[in-house]
């Protein structure tokens, strides 16, 4: 009951917050974080009880009975740390807006919440077709955000992410169906066992198909063409969920769907699959090294970890597979930070092109800490959250083809050439007539970028608390996959 209270409770209160619209824009605002809060304790509880009694966990009703589909959710490590993940981040992208005037902010907010809600669901789903419903609803919120709230270019950039998503969802509804009409049931671990008697030429299909999908939504070379302009015209909160939440639903889906349910599809072609990560990996990286738009390079620099994730999850190996886990909930965590950081410098100084910024570390002392902080979590220095997450990436990449491994270690260098590269140019130096007049962080946006800085530091110090939560799932789909 408790996972349906989490799916639940913030689609209520979207609900809540649309009857609210017209209200003061302030008081929106606090019902909104009063709601992502009360569901972020729920979690805490949840998550409390979940080595003593995982039946708690466990909700399953009829949904379409005639079919013998569900309404079945449950929380295993796996879906605890990325349903841990949404909770912890949502209340920080609302407050990140609590100094931006929105027009029509019920609105806003409450498509945020329809999107918690839906990202649950897709991180709780043992029904392939709640776990596709909840994957397309996802979508749909996010859209809205990006075209109403978003750049000039905004309904342009946004649908043709629309479409590409619609693509590959359609190819993953027809995998489903196809899977349902073999095994004659929606239930994920009962189509588990299903899936391993296909024959492998049905497995194959079913990998492409689902393999389109997740690729487009992480992305990965060469399914990645929407997401650079995405990020940089949406509005920051959309960014956000983009970067921090939505993206990590691909990756879920390759360790949730892919791997289990065309095991014989999966053997066959990750190397195929790896060799597109790797090289969206690399790409990524160099396009980030000659930004000068901030929002663009941080946009770019999300491609390449996705693509580093997905690479990790292809080799099959626990150490891939786990480092993948860890590592979506590093990104998660130092995306939202990054870009809500480019969004302070944006409001004060209204650019982002970096040869137009320098000295705000002199101006802003608060901020150049945090963002240090944050920013060596994203390259990965020890004891931060990135590095335990990429350097068992590494190995798991090394150990499946050690050439593949020595490509894919470019990540370190690249990775810390534009970052270091960003931290400079923008933050060092002489202060810019952009910059001259530059304050340093007000209190609500400390209160955004403190919890993420901590998370930064304790997530590096502590790994083995997250790794430990996941890995037993991860051994029995290893297993299944043999």
């Amino acid at each position: 009951m408790i996972t349906l209270l989490l799916i639940l409770l913030p689609l209520i209160g979207a609900f809540l917050l649309l009857f609210l619209k017209g209200r003061p824009q302030s008081f929106t605002k606090n019902v909104a974080l009063v709601l992502a809060l009360s569901e972020f304790l729920i979690f805490i509880y949840a998550a409390c009880g979940f080595a003593k009694n995982k039946g708690q966990l466990l909700f399953s009703a009829d949904w379409v009975k005639e079919l013998g589909i569900k309404f079945q959710v449950n929380l295993d490590g796996i879906s605890l740390l990325m349903v841990g993940l949404t909770s912890f981040l949502i209340p920080l992208v609302i407050l990140s807006s609590y100094r931006v005037a929105y027009k029509n902010a019920s609105v806003l907010y409450a498509l945020i919440l329809f999107t918690q809600s839906a990202l649950v669901g897709v991180f709780a789903a043992d029904d392939i077709f709640l776990f596709y419903f909840c994957f397309e609803a996802a979508l749909i919120p996010v859209y809205f955000l990006a075209t109403y709230w978003g750049g000039e270019r905004g309904p342009k950039i946004t649908f043709k992410m629309f479409v590409y998503t619609m693509f590959g969802s359609l190819l993953m509804l027809v995998a489903f169906v196809t899977l349902y009409m073999r095994g004659q049931t929606a239930d994920i671990a009962a189509l588990k066992q299903t899936a391993v008697l296909l024959p492998p030429a049905l497995q194959h299909l079913l990998f492409g198909a689902f393999f389109i999908a997740f690729a487009i939504k992480m992305p990965v070379f060469p399914f990645h063409t929407w997401q650079p302009d995405a990020y940089t015209e949406s509005p920051t909160p959309a960014t956000m969920l983009l970067s921090g939440l939505l993206s990590k639903m691909g990756v879920f889906g390759l360790i949730r769907i892919l791997l289990p349910l065309s095991p014989a599809g999966f053997k066959d072609y990750a190397t195929i699959a790896i060799v597109l990560s790797l090289i969206g990996l690399v790409y990524g990286s160099i396009i980030a090294i000659r930004q000068n738009n901030i929002k663009r390079m941080i946009a770019y620099s999300s491609f390449a970890h996705m693509g580093l994730m997905s690479a990790g999850v292809f080799t099959g190996n626990l150490s891939g597979i786990q480092g993948a886990i860890l590592q979506m909930l590093a990104h998660g965590i130092n995306a939202v930070g990054l870009f809500f950081i480019l969004k302070i410098i944006y409001d004060r100084t209204g650019r982002r092109d970096l040869p137009s910024l320098g000295g705000i570390t002199q101006k802003a002392p608060v901020l150049s800490v945090l963002f240090m902080i944050i920013l060596l979590g994203s390259v990965a220095l020890p004891l931060t959250n990135g590095f335990i997450g990429e350097f068992l990436l590494l190995k798991g990449v090394f150990d499946f083809n050690p050439y593949f491994g020595a490509f894919a270690g470019l990540t370190i260098i690249l990775g810390a050439v534009y970052m270091l590269r960003l931290m400079q140019r923008s933050m060092f130096g002489n202060i810019t007539h952009n910059t001259e007049n530059f304050t340093d962080l007000k209190t609500s946006e400390v209160l955004v970028l403190a919890p993420i800085a901590a998370a930064v530091i304790l997530m590096g110090v502590f790994p083995n608390f997250f790794l430990k939560i996941s890995e037993p799932v991860v051994l029995n789909l290893l297993q299944l996959a043999k």
